[in-house]
């Protein structure tokens, strides 16, 4: 898998150097960064800013780039243990994404679950994410519905963002918990919103009818932290 842009790849450098397999670099480092580097065990190329385009595909990538392992999607039975975890149903932007999982991963949650989409696109999530993608579990699962099921018998409340919810501030968290966000333009499904144990929403001032959703999800992951 190839990465780029100096956030992800130094996130890597920082905390699994060892899951880089090539490092390119399209800019002069000082000596002394470049040694710490030559050090660390993985291959390192120079390489023209006009290649470096064309790996990025004429993306922003700031004179870094990295071939690394592929990230290996996490299985839903293995979130049986865990404590809150984030469902993604039918989002399809890859920057909100990211976005998502930053904020997850700063935020104490377990695991990121994406539904309702057949094939994700990991690579500019790393981007988006600045990295937290490499140490949030990530699971796709197509059906929401059996998500939602799986999780109940695995003892968790299903919290859901829905326009008319209850007012987050208002809400004692407690135990296993799912936050369900829903995309960017429909939200979540009205089966989904049917099964939720306790919609959820965020109470506007000055009559501002909503937040994207990276920033709503930010705010009640936020809330649900016990």
């Amino acid at each position: 898998m190839l990465i780029y842009g100096k956030q992800p790849i130094y996130y890597l450098l920082d905390h699994a150097p060892q899951k880089i397999r090539t490092l390119y670099l399209a800019k002069e480092l000082d000596k002394k960064e470049y040694s710490r580097l030559m050090r660390m065990g993985f291959e390192i190329k120079r390489i023209p800013a006009n290649a470096a385009q064309s790996m990025s595909k004429t993306g922003n990538h700031q004179g870094f780039l990295a071939e690394v392992d592929e990230i290996e999607p996490a299985s839903l039975s293995s979130l049986s243990d865990k404590n809150f975890v984030v469902i993604l149903s039918g989002m399809t932007d890859v920057g909100n994404i990211g976005a998502i999982v930053r904020s997850a991963y700063a935020l104490g949650v377990d695991a990121i679950i994406v539904c309702g989409i057949r094939r994700l696109q990991l690579e500019p999530i790393v981007r988006s994410s600045s990295g937290a993608l490499f140490d949030m579990p990530i699971v796709i699962q197509h059906n929401l519905y059996d998500v939602m099921n799986d999780l109940k018998v695995a003892g968790f409340d299903h919290y859901g963002a829905v326009m008319d919810g209850t007012d987050v501030r208002e809400i004692a968290f407690t135990g296993k918990r799912s936050l369900i966000l829903g995309n960017e333009g429909e939200g979540i499904p009205g089966r989904a919103v049917r099964k939720l144990d306790f919609p959820v929403s965020i109470k506007m001032a000055h009559g501002f009818d909503s937040l994207n959703v990276s920033a709503a999800g930010a705010i009640l992951m936020d809330r649900m932290r016990l």
